[in-house]
């Protein structure tokens, strides 16, 4: 199978802007980067410096898996004949997963359980029907799969109080049409139960033996991507301000579309976005839509002077695509699945909802150089790009000496992960290609890069987790306006109607606490966490080597180390971050950076044979005209 180039579709009619690159870089803003200061230019505040050796975080943040669903069998892989073939390390560590589970509530010691593969919970619970049956492997071959259900209120009915048995009832969708499989498991809603293994995930398992994993990392709120999206940023969805919703739309989600709508009510009169509702007035906005208040991580960066930016495929609307497509309607089909989708997904960009860092008209920087920056070259003039950029513009500006403090990336729709319309292999041509061009770059000593996803997609995870922000959430009160027109909102239904308070005594981790909201004045109700169990790597020459952290982390352990590293551990008001676990276990931050590099290939995601120049790699990964 023959992979696209990845940075191919914005490549066909590139913009001006990146062929302006220019040698001078803003002065007073610097990255932290040795490549990034200028000589001259316009005097600014000078920036925060880094806590620790990191200078540049990278954060790939990827779509819908669970950490069962990718390492549920890790390291061991059933290495059939014509797959990529992996082979772990004898020392690897026990992870907690289907073949190994560990008890969270007893050091991580072995838990003495029937195997989760033979004889898993789903299979005893009625409620399952003719779809109890075992986890299983999806091979390479079965990559294009159907999307499950993973909205608030279907994942904790799934979770069932913590006995994690009711996936296929709650959440399980089975593929439906062509070119998915349409044979059984996988045309039924028993298909939350696959997994892949290191034969097709090749690269993050590789990227798991050479530097950091954890396996007790959770989605910070129950719910799909936008929450976790902005759960990334700010920690918290509280605050909704507005909304727009059609009769249409209403109708939908009454219907039981639970793509429209899904806000959720705080308890103190404010609304909470639950649901995939897109940023309010953006540029590429289809369907019902929100804003929030509140602040974002780029609101404490931009107060620091610390460089920054949101990488998003799709982004920039002047681009046309090889198959002729610009605009909000630029897309790519995958070689791999032959599914044709959009680059740019407009509720997969947190910075969007809130309007001190939107960049709603898709503007594009006034030059490479004043991209992560919030002011043009004379120092007074706010950028129009507002640190929202497209994917190539991380490529364009790291090429060119202007490395970002901070960037978070966004593949294009079909390298994002999902299901339904991305796949692990394309995915992985994206995550290989960014950590292959990081590698080549003269500050690669000091970055670190974070893979996290944000949510699960339902798919199966047998790690119940420990809730730390309780709720209670009744339907009634989950009712929501907008327009003159009412939708229902989304309710708890973790231990039943309009209760989500625990996982059971094998989930208790931690200690709940009831967090405020956006004003950080009263409790929150409607967003109930942690949710379901994420994968998450940290890649680094200062991440410990083949190393399983067991540390309670969340999607805000990753603002949590943005905050410490450069704001004096500054927190958001209402959000996870004030109880985030830390990141700092899977790195060895007071030892020498390793000189090591893993170059993988985008294809297989083994490690790549011979010799591969800075040119060669940098080329694949940017495609640079």
């Amino acid at each position: 199978m023959k992979l696209h180039s990845t940075f191919a579709e914005h490549r066909f009619a590139k913009p001006a802007l990146a062929l302006a690159i220019t040698a001078g870089l803003l002065g007073g803003c610097s990255s932290g980067s040795s490549s990034s200061a200028l000589d001259n230019g316009p005097t600014s505040p000078a920036a925060a410096k880094a806590a620790t050796p990191i200078q540049h975080v990278v954060v790939i943040f990827q779509e819908n898996v669970s950490f069962d669903h990718y390492f549920g069998t890790y390291p061991n892989a059933a290495n059939p004949t014509g797959e990529p073939v992996f082979t772990a390390a004898s020392n690897t560590p026990v992870v907690n997963n289907l073949q190994t589970p560990l008890d969270v509530t007893n050091s991580f010691a072995a838990l003495r359980v029937p195997s989760l593969l033979t004889s898993n919970p789903t299979t005893l619970n009625t409620g399952n029907g003719v779809n109890a049956i075992n986890p299983f492997r999806l091979d390479r071959s079965q990559v294009v799969i159907a999307d499950q259900d993973h909205d608030y209120q279907a994942e904790q009915m799934g979770f069932n109080g913590g006995a994690m048995d009711l996936f296929p009832a709650s959440l399980g969708a089975g593929n439906s049409a062509a070119p998915q499989v349409l044979t059984p498991p996988l045309n039924t809603n028993g298909l939350t139960m696959g997994y892949f293994d290191g034969n097709t995930v090749t690269a993050l398992w590789n990227y798991a033996q050479h530097y950091a994993l954890n396996d007790n990392s959770f989605g910070t709120t129950f719910g799909p991507s936008a929450p976790g999206a902005i759960n990334l940023i700010s920690g918290q969805t509280n605050g909704v301000i507005a909304t727009n919703l059609s009769a249409s739309q209403v109708s939908n989600y009454a219907a039981g579309d639970g793509y429209y709508g899904e806000l959720s009510n705080d308890g103190a009169g404010g609304i909470n976005l639950a649901g995939d509702a897109q940023p309010l007035n953006d540029a590429c906005m289809t369907r019902d839509a929100a804003q929030l208040s509140g602040k974002n991580v780029g609101d404490l960066l931009n107060a620091a002077n610390v460089s920054w930016g949101f990488f998003q495929g799709g982004f920039d609307l002047t681009v046309t695509n090889p198959n002729g497509t610009t605009g909000c309607k630029r897309s790519t089909t995958s070689a791999i699945t032959g599914v044709t989708k959009s680059d740019y997904i407009p509720h997969h960009q947190p910075f969007q909802y809130y309007a001190s860092t939107q960049n709603l008209k898709h503007a594009r920087p006034s030059s490479v150089s004043a991209i992560g920056r919030t002011l043009q070259a004379d120092g007074k003039t706010p950028d129009p790009a507002n640190h929202q950029y497209d994917i190539h513009d991380f490529f364009d500006a790291v090429s060119a000496g202007n490395y970002p403090a901070v960037s978070f990336l966004k593949a294009p729709g079909y390298q994002d992960g999902h299901a339904g319309y991305s796949d692990p292999i394309d995915e992985q041509a994206f995550i290989t290609q960014v950590v292959n061009f990081l590698q080549q770059q003269p500050d690669w000593s000091n970055t670190l890069v974070v893979i996290a996803y944000d949510d699960s997609d339902g798919f199966y995870d047998h790690q119940a987790s420990p809730i730390l922000n309780p709720s209670a959430n009744t339907t009634a009160a989950a009712a929501f306006s907008s327009n003159g027109l009412t939708a229902p909102g989304v309710a708890d239904m973790l231990n039943g109607p309009g209760v989500c308070k625990t996982n059971g005594p094998g989930s208790v981790q931690g200690t709940p606490t009831v967090l405020s909201g956006a004003t950080g004045k009263t409790s929150a109700q409607g967003r109930c966490g942690y949710g379901p169990r994420l994968p998450l790597l940290v890649i680094s020459p200062y991440a410990k080597v083949n190393y399983v952290d067991h540390t309670l982390t969340d999607q805000t352990s990753i603002l949590r180390f943005i905050e410490d590293n450069w704001l004096s551990g500054q927190r958001i008001a209402g959000s996870y971050d004030a109880i985030a676990g830390t990141l700092n276990n899977m790195l060895n931050l007071g030892g020498t950076p390793s000189t090591s590099k893993l170059i993988l290939d985008p294809t297989t995601g083994q490690a790549t044979t011979g010799t591969t120049s800075k040119n060669a790699v940098i080329a694949a990964a940017s495609k640079t005209l």
